[in-house]
């Protein structure tokens, strides 16, 4: 790091209005005087003291490596996320360091030569939760051992968060409850907190009324919330777009296309991107798309109207159900980053969420339908001309599509209700006999790939 006296990084708690309203990072607060959220702002003027290329050589040191708690994608950037906790109370499972998968073939399918996914399903719970929620946990653990009163960490969920919050909670010793909507996430989802301990309720409501319960018992009964209003874990997620740009070896790509719900992960990669221009290491920003699904799309309609409007609506129900949130949390925060970043906000309806899914997972991904809202999305704006085929687009695929296989059963079996698939492919029933299976064979390799 720079010479001359050991640096003294620093981060707290900020209103978005007032900056002379600050909190430590281990009070227990979620929003300012005025009722906005907070915001962690660090000290850049500390940061700026250690030159841009230092920062890239330290980083890319640490990458993939096993001193803890480093060798995580977001502790390897500890300085810019949570640089005053003591290594110890890190809770992690080396998350992050998801890959970048060229999507060559479907790229050019959709007529574009220069598509890349950012598959961060690929992780411990199998979703980019896990980049926020580490952070959280290690915030929560460091707390206790400076004598805080939490007896629980709580969230409400659609699904991915209850998982991270679970998982990291389990493994820091620290109980956590869930409040989810009844029948409203997929079963793996749902098992995932109940086999890591946590106390699970499901509620006869939907996200957002699972969401003023847990604002309740966070205000009440001396839980801590682990909602993304909690802006703790946008520390975490705000290294998915860092990360990103370190793939392409320091390069910006053009657009970065994300789906968004709660709407707290469109304004954590707008922070981490900020955090490069600010300290030096690129000079230039992406464009970012927010894909929100048609059944629960209030940013969209304000996008349509300048953001000089935002109305709440109540979100329909969606294939894409961790992103059914008719209230976004982080609204603010959202549209702050999209008019920064020259942003679009795209919808998909249900059958485009569905045929962009069975379209990629056809060229060897494996989709869930959040990251098939995003993918319809650069579809449209591609057709509609604002992408264009030579530029770099990276779509954010946000959840591993194990947790949604129902749904991709039901569209092969062609059972998705008010979807008439356009590509399925239900397994092919015969007896055990050679040449019935020979004929069969045959004639759907030459049908599914001429020669």
């Amino acid at each position: 790091m720079h010479a001359g006296s050991k640096p003294s990084y620093r981060a707290w708690f900020q209103s978005l209005h007032d900056a002379s309203e600050r909190h430590p990072l281990d009070e227990v607060v979620y929003t300012a005087r005025d009722g906005g959220l907070l915001q962690v702002v660090h000290d850049l003027d500390e940061l700026k003291k250690t030159p841009a290329a230092e920062w890239k050589a330290l980083f890319e040191a640490r990458g993939h490596k096993n001193s803890w708690p480093y060798g995580s994608g977001v502790w390897g950037k500890k300085e810019w996320v949570l640089p005053e906790i003591d290594n110890e109370n890190v809770v992690s499972m080396y998350e992050g360091h998801t890959n970048l998968f060229w999507a060559e073939r479907y790229g050019r399918e959709l007529g574009l030569e220069d598509l890349w996914l950012k598959l961060c399903g690929n992780s411990h719970t199998g979703s980019f939760k896990d980049l926020g929620m580490t952070v959280l946990v290690s915030m929560v653990k460091e707390m206790i051992a400076r004598g805080k009163p939490i007896r629980a960490v709580a969230c409400a969920s659609t699904g991915d968060t209850s998982a991270a919050l679970s998982a990291y909670a389990a493994a820091a010793g620290i109980p956590a409850v869930i409040f989810l909507p009844r029948g409203k996430i997929s079963l793996a989802q749902l098992i995932q907190p109940v086999a890591n301990g946590a106390i699970v309720f499901t509620l006869d409501t939907d996200f957002d009324g699972c969401m003023e319960i847990v604002k309740q018992v966070a205000s009440r009964d001396g839980l801590y919330l682990a909602n993304s209003m909690n802006s703790l874990r946008i520390e975490g997620q705000k290294t998915v777009g860092i990360e990103i740009v370190q793939q392409f070896d320091w390069e910006i790509p053009d657009w970065i296309v994300i789906p968004g719900g709660n709407l707290g992960n469109v304004s954590a990669l707008a922070k981490g991107l900020d955090m490069m221009v600010d300290l030096g290491l690129v000079s230039r920003r992406p464009r970012i798309v927010c894909a929100q699904a048609q059944a629960a799309n209030p940013l969209y309609l304000s996008y349509r109207r300048d953001f000089e409007v935002f109305e709440p609506i109540a979100a329909r129900p969606t294939l894409a159900s961790a992103i059914q949130i008719g209230n976004p949390v982080s609204i603010e925060k959202a549209i702050d980053a999209l008019r920064r970043y020259d942003g679009i906000v795209e919808q998909a309806s249900e059958a485009e969420i569905a045929e962009a899914c069975a379209h990629a997972d056809r060229s060897g991904l494996f989709n869930c339908p959040h990251t098939g809202v995003a993918l319809a999305a650069t579809r449209k704006l591609l057709a509609a001309g604002k992408i264009r085929r030579g530029d770099r687009v990276v779509v954010i695929s946000t959840a591993h599509g194990l947790k949604f296989v129902d749904f991709k059963v039901r569209y092969h079996s062609m059972t998705l209700e008010g979807i008439a698939a356009e590509l399925p492919n239900p397994p092919i029933e015969l007896p055990a006999r050679y040449e019935t299976v020979r004929d069969a064979m045959l004639r759907e390799i030459d049908a599914r790939f001429p020669r």
